[in-house]
């Protein structure tokens, strides 16, 4: 551990705390990837059933980085208990190579294995600050550095400008509606979840609601049968803080699309275009114009609606 450097646990309700790491994060990451103290306090929470613990890193008092690791223990469909999140790791630029950014990682992998972890992700997370390593911070080379290995592809955020979006070509008429989620839905759509994506997805939606999200800011496709399929929105009042998509260099009023899928039996004949559409016109109908979909490589699926790569991330991983 570098001279002079302590830890300090973090608590996500602390005010202070919360305006702290949005500093640190700011200063580290710059204005395209800041956030807010509602998104600190958000993503600082453990999840439903899972674990968490952060600290600030101080060097003689001052403080110049905090790292953030997690799992989920309770949900093995969603995340395997012995899979370790690295939520975040940020240090001030005047603080980085002095072995700051090692002594936080090495903290949060020694945090992760004593929880009985095996393999830690970098992002990713239940309430993740990203889906991986940003490519625009060149801090690849820091983690290769200390094991941890890239997938061959990375991901994308896709983003549009929707003020003056119309459907596309090719989205035709279905045998159902799309419509915003009700409160009486819930159980179909749960039933929906775990029996088409019952991992995460259905995760996220229990999670959502428990938490006091807006079961409408899911959107259903109903078919004859039922629910056949679903999309989630994030608007700038959503429980999912949207700052956590990195909008800025989007026209306000922003949103988010993401995840969107349907019955493995009804894929490739439109349905996922109409649910898709759906989804844009009533974030248009709401006056969202930047528009993000985030955490893909369907890059031509959604270039159909106007949407074009926005963010590149490195998923980056170790074993232990």
């Amino acid at each position: 551990m570098p001279p002079q450097l302590s830890f300090e646990p973090i608590h996500a309700s602390d005010a202070a705390h919360a305006d702290l790491i949005t500093d640190l994060w700011l200063r580290a990451c710059g204005d395209q990837l800041a956030i807010s103290p509602r998104f600190v306090t958000y993503s600082l929470q453990p999840s439903p059933g899972g674990r968490l613990a952060a600290v600030i890193a101080r060097q003689e008092g001052q403080a110049v980085g905090f790292v953030s690791a997690s799992l989920l223990v309770e949900d093995a469909a969603a995340s395997p208990p012995d899979l370790g999140y690295l939520d975040a790791l940020a240090v001030v630029p005047e603080a980085q190579r002095q072995g700051v950014g090692s002594a936080l990682l090495a903290w949060a992998e020694g945090w992760l294995v004593g929880q009985g972890c095996r393999r830690v992700t970098v992002g990713k997370s239940l309430r993740p600050f990203a889906p991986g390593v940003p490519v625009e911070l060149g801090t690849r080379g820091f983690f290769e550095a200390h094991g941890y290995a890239a997938a061959q592809e990375p991901v994308w955020d896709v983003a549009a400008d929707l003020s003056g979006y119309t459907p596309p070509a090719t989205v035709r008429e279905i045998d159902g509606q799309v419509r915003p989620a009700q409160p009486r839905d819930h159980d179909a759509l749960l039933a929906f979840l775990r029996r088409e994506f019952n991992g995460r997805w259905r995760y996220e939606f229990e999670a959502h609601v428990q938490g006091g999200g807006r079961i409408a800011d899911y959107m259903v496709l109903w078919t004859n049968r039922g629910i056949d399929g679903c999309c989630v929105l994030t608007f700038e009042d959503s429980l999912r803080p949207i700052e956590r998509f990195y909008p800025y260099q989007l026209p306000r009023a922003w949103g988010q699309l993401g995840s969107i899928g349907v019955s493995e039996d009804r894929r490739g004949r439109g349905y996922g275009a109409a649910l898709m559409d759906a989804g844009l016109r009533r974030l248009h109908s709401n006056g969202v114009n930047g528009c993000v979909i985030d955490w893909t490589n369907l890059l031509d699926f959604y270039a159909k609606f106007g949407f074009t790569p926005y963010r590149q991330y490195d998923q980056m991983s170790k074993q232990f």
